[in-house]
């Protein structure tokens, strides 16, 4: 249970970083290629496919990472 906790805190602290230093990263999380944006005439939805992927790729290499030891 420690560990684990210990590794929800790091994920939590790096994510922290990463959208407080979001601007400067070459690669920006909702702006990929792949997700999709539908302007209306007063509307306007976003459909983040190609963010959700990677942060699911990205999840699951962690937790596979943490289940390795």
């Amino acid at each position: 249970m420690g560990r684990v906790l210990i590794a929800a805190g790091v994920v939590l602290f790096l994510l922290g970083v990463a959208v407080s230093l979001g601007a400067r990263l070459p690669v920006k999380l909702g702006r990929l290629p792949g997700d999709f944006v539908f302007r209306g005439k007063n509307s306007v939805f976003y459909f983040p496919l190609a963010t959700s992927l990677f942060l699911s790729l990205l999840l699951s290499l962690v937790l596979w990472l943490m289940r390795r030891r």
